[in-house]
């Protein structure tokens, strides 16, 4: 009987688990709102019910051999436990691990979202040919994942690639973490809606002022039909992401930085910008070798991570 691994995806608005076979084949994925009741068991129970639907569709394809989880957290990895999960406040301090290895009776291990889909990338998607990579990941917020030498880099707590909270502007911009001016206040989609909103008196003839709600997905089509407003946000986005770029190549050398998240869509209208930057700051032979690429995994690069890292737990 063949072997596959479930791969959890655990986001704020949505919570999907696949069945992953040993080569990140998706043999089934099942899909729910996350649910927010409060009680970080109502999202073990949802895992459960999910990873069962995908044991039921292959009970006779084969049986999982662990499982993989991948969130938007500062982890405890050692542990196993969620320290701080700031879109699923319930989880704070949750021993996940623990708990969904009990419901699902098998090896459960834990990563951070965006340290995931660099390694899925790094598997299967844009950086498979390289050994040294960074993974940034523009959505609502920015994450970052960072691969040496074909491995994820951790740090000693865990919390090693939180990309989105260098310092790029230090009288900018208070940040959640409790910092100012972090890349994420900078470089993010909510960022983008946020500076559009703080441009408009500036700029009376942007189509932008009949849109509502807002989204950077709204700036992002504007943009591509001239709105000057757009433009300059976005050129804003790439500068600040380009210089945190330009820092991380210095410090790590990679041979390729992937962009991936729903902001990566709006390429063609910051990567400039970020390139600009790049060529500006960092130091001249690292910045020529690094190659900036986009993600080639899509929305799907955290659940093949998730399975990469379940695959490596099975086989032990």
């Amino acid at each position: 009987m063949k072997h596959y691994v479930l791969a959890v995806d655990l986001g704020g608005t949505n919570l999907r688990v696949a069945a992953v076979d040993d080569a990140g084949k998706i043999l089934h994925i099942a899909r729910k709102p996350t649910p927010r009741s409060g009680d970080g068991k109502a999202i073990v129970n949802s895992i459960f019910s999910l990873a069962d639907e995908c044991r039921n569709e292959l009970k006779n394809d084969g049986r999982p051999i662990a499982a993989g989880t991948a969130i938007p957290a500062t982890l405890d990895l050692k542990l196993g436990k969620i320290l701080r999960a700031p879109n699923l406040p319930e989880l704070d301090g949750f021993e996940l691990v623990r708990e969904v290895a009990g419901v699902l009776e098998l090896p459960v291990v834990l990563e951070n979202d965006a340290t995931s889909a660099a390694i899925g990338e790094n598997w299967l998607g844009a950086s498979r040919t390289v050994d040294s990579s960074v993974c940034i990941t523009l959505g609502t917020g920015v994450g970052g994942g960072i691969i040496i030498d074909s491995k994820p880099l951790r740090g000693l707590d865990g919390t090693a690639g939180e990309v989105g909270h260098l310092c790029v502007e230090p009288l900018g911009v208070e940040c959640g973490c409790g910092s100012n001016g972090c890349l994420e206040q900078y470089s993010s989609a909510s960022a983008v809606v946020r500076m559009v909103k703080e441009g408009l008196p500036l700029h009376k003839d942007s189509t932008l002022h009949s849109v509502a709600p807002l989204t950077a997905l709204d700036v992002y089509k504007a943009g591509k039909t001239g709105d000057v407003l757009a433009h300059e946000v976005f050129a804003k986005m790439g500068y600040y992401l380009g210089i945190a770029m330009a820092g991380l190549i210095n410090v790590l050398n990679p041979e390729m930085v992937v962009l991936g998240g729903g902001l990566s869509s709006g390429w063609d209208l910051f990567i400039d910008r970020v390139r600009k930057q790049v060529a500006t700051r960092a130091f001249a032979e690292p910045a020529r070798r690094a190659r900036i690429v986009r993600a080639e995994l899509g929305d799907y690069a955290g659940l093949i991570g998730a399975a990469r890292i379940a695959l490596e737990v099975g086989r032990t």
